[in-house]
């Protein structure tokens, strides 16, 4: 064992970042670029107009990656935490493309939308059953807001709890906006 170096390929994602942070050494910053590329490019495609934004976004988030790779502090897996990076980092692009700011109001459940949401599992149930490629049309007629949490929860296949973390908002919250653009896919695909 003595003399032999070990291949970074196999270092862990917590041994890469402290390599990083530590060293600022830019190859094992290369070699989380290649575990993450394809994840961060696939969730910037979601948001982009085109293949080259989606690259430029990707380009720019690895950026913010590696300057904020610091502040990463292990609390939850590393793939998670670029995810979160990745998401807010999208969402701002969009907000300042559209000079507009997205903007909610956390609303308190009452007795009529938790019924609603009792009804979320037939909403879920005919979610599934709209055609892929009409699903890919109504998706593009929905606020930035509504598609991603919609990506998260049935493409990325995240928890609520998940989705509320890396969103900063409580369960109940991420629960009604789910209804909220579910009913909004069903309401566009019957017309």
């Amino acid at each position: 064992m003595f003399g032999q170096t070990r291949n970074i390929d196999t270092y862990t994602d917590e041994e890469l970042v402290k390599q990083i942070v530590d060293n600022k050494n830019s190859h094992y910053f290369s070699i989380l670029y290649d575990r993450y590329a394809g994840l961060v490019y696939n969730k910037c495609y979601t948001f982009a107009d085109s293949e080259e934004e989606a690259q430029d976004l990707t380009h720019d988030i690895f950026i913010k990656i590696f300057i904020n790779l610091k502040t990463f502090k292990g609390e939850s897996k590393l793939s998670t935490w670029i995810y979160s990076v990745t998401y807010h980092f999208c969402i701002s692009y969009i907000n300042k493309k559209k000079s507009s700011k997205v903007s909610f109001s956390d609303e308190i459940l009452n007795g009529a939308i938790e019924k609603d949401l009792l009804l979320d599992e037939e909403s879920d149930k005919e979610l599934f059953e709209i055609k892929y490629t009409r699903l890919q049309e109504i998706l593009k007629l929905l606020q930035i807001d509504e598609r991603m949490i919609l990506l998260m929860k049935y493409q990325d296949d995240l928890s609520i709890k998940d989705i509320a973390g890396m969103l900063n908002l409580n369960e109940s919250t991420v629960k009604m906006r789910l209804h909220r653009a579910r009913k909004k896919v069903l309401e566009l695909s019957e017309r």
